[in-house]
């Protein structure tokens, strides 16, 4: 009997031919191509707010001489970073495709908490009432045992944190205040996360009924008609109304530019020198380039003397630039290079398939909620800062609708699994340009709600029109 002969293994050259879509370097006029065909099938991401952005920056220039000055640029970049962070925390249970509508009263508990913390010097147990505080330190403690049978060890050390803070008695301390805060916030997103992920029930519910909960917290802290002034602490009012040094506004150019062009062009060496498919070197040196300028002049800008009088001094990039540029960082970093981001986009696009795959959805789900209610607290911070008060009005109003609205102006599907932290940023940057150039034109609180609603519904509208595309073309 004849052996059968077998077969030659393929050259390494075939190997290659058969993988060539990772080893495929594209031209300039490729990239640009497929850039279009996606936008054409429906993935247009941030571009329409960018493209609002820029539409309403020249409508507002051109309307106002003031809209350009130093001290209205200045004021532009703390006037929506309150309800910019919270909506970075938004981002991530839209990704899962979910809501929190409780977002903005937990941001007015936490900043509730932490102005009284201050105003009674550490003694919450006098400003609270014996009840109160008890009441108080055991939803920390039970947030702390809901996370730990999550498994979500950070919500675990901040609850239990927050009870340390508040049983010990710390003095008034901007910083330890400023933690209290979070701890809250981290503790809220425990109690929320257990309830929509554990007992599984619709997250519309349960944050609507935590939305009510928490507006009578803050009413219950502060009092009917009460006030809880912070302006008197020199830290806690320069969060939002202080500016870096000159020399440190420049540190901060360059630490954000040459960070941004270390990471992207040592990425994009990276996958040229293994082959892989990259992006053309032209259009990544252009997009470096360009943020580069901006934050150049930006910066040249905001280390000008800004103040109206010779006998003060005003200058240098606000605190708040650096506050939102870290959370923005950390939060692209954690979507786009950790397994957890990735496990979130899988969650939204089908919790399911995740779920199969052997993700823990129930975990992922709750965890979510913590880093949704945390970057409440940080927002609390900010916006206490930026009006020296807390009332009882604090995160309600209209600064969770927008927060909801900055999110999904800026390009995050409220369908679930599509988009990202600069979104957030995008679309708070959106909605500040038309409160502050309505405001500078002289309109009525009327017209800046009907306006700020007409550009949410519109955004909702382009994102439910591009899905529906989007689906067509598959």
């Amino acid at each position: 009997m004849s052996k059968v002969s077998e077969p030659a293994p393929p050259a390494a050259d075939t190997v290659i031919t058969d993988f060539g879509i990772d080893t495929t370097t594209r031209s300039t006029r490729e990239a640009l191509g497929e850039y279009l065909a996606r936008l054409r099938s429906g993935e247009i991401g941030s571009l329409p707010a960018l493209l609002g952005l820029v539409a309403l920056v020249i409508l507002f220039s051109v309307q106002s001489d003031v809209f350009f000055s130093l001290n209205n640029i200045a004021n532009l970049l703390a006037q929506g970073a309150g309800q910019t962070i919270i909506a970075i925390g938004i981002v991530y249970v839209l990704l899962i495709g979910e809501i929190d509508l409780s977002a903005g009263t937990a941001s007015g508990v936490a900043g509730a908490v932490l102005a009284m913390h201050y105003v009674k010097d550490g003694n919450l147990l006098t400003g609270m009432g014996s009840t109160v505080f008890f009441l108080f330190n055991g939803l920390l403690i039970l947030a702390a045992v809901l996370a730990a049978l999550l498994r979500i060890w950070p919500g675990v050390a901040l609850s239990l944190l927050g009870v340390v803070i508040t049983l010990v008695g710390f003095t008034a301390n901007p910083w330890v205040e400023m933690v209290l805060a979070v701890c809250v916030g981290a503790a809220i997103g425990c109690i929320t996360g257990f309830l929509i992920a554990k007992i599984g029930m619709p997250s519309f519910v349960v944050t609507l009924a935590l939305f009510l909960a928490w507006q009578g917290v803050i009413l219950q802290l502060i009092g009917e008609g009460g006030v809880l002034g912070i302006s008197s602490s020199h830290v806690l009012d320069q969060v939002a109304n202080g500016n870096l040094s000159t020399i440190g506004s420049w540190v901060l150019c360059v630490v954000a530019a040459g960070g941004y062009a270390a990471i992207t062009l040592g990425g994009h060496a990276l996958r040229r020198r293994r082959g892989l498919v990259a992006q053309p070197t032209p259009l990544v040196l252009a997009k470096v380039l360009v943020l580069t300028v901006l934050a150049v002049v930006v910066t040249a800008l905001l280390t000008v003397n800004r103040s109206p009088s010779k006998l003060i001094v005003i200058s240098g990039v606000p605190y708040v630039v650096p506050i939102v540029l870290v959370l923005l960082v950390a939060g692209t970093f954690v979507l786009e290079r950790t397994r957890y981001g990735r496990h979130i986009y899988a969650v939204g696009g089908n919790a399911e398939a995740a779920r199969r795959a052997g993700i823990n959805v129930t975990q992922l789900r709750a965890s979510v909620f913590v880093i949704c209610s945390s970057c409440a607290a940080v927002g609390a911070i900010v916006y206490s800062s930026k009006v020296g008060s807390v009332d009882p009005q604090a995160g309600g109003l209209n600064t969770l609708l927008f927060a909801v609205g900055a999110a999904v102006i800026g390009g995050t599907s409220l369908f679930g699994g599509k988009g990202r932290v600069a979104d957030a940023v995008i679309g708070g940057a959106v909605l500040a340009v038309v409160s502050n150039g309505l405001g500078l034109l002289r309109q009525p609180a009327a017209v800046v709600s009907i306006v700020t609603g007409l550009v949410l519904l519109l955004a909702a509208t382009v994102d439910a029109l591009s899905r529906r595309r989007a689906v067509a073309q598959r």
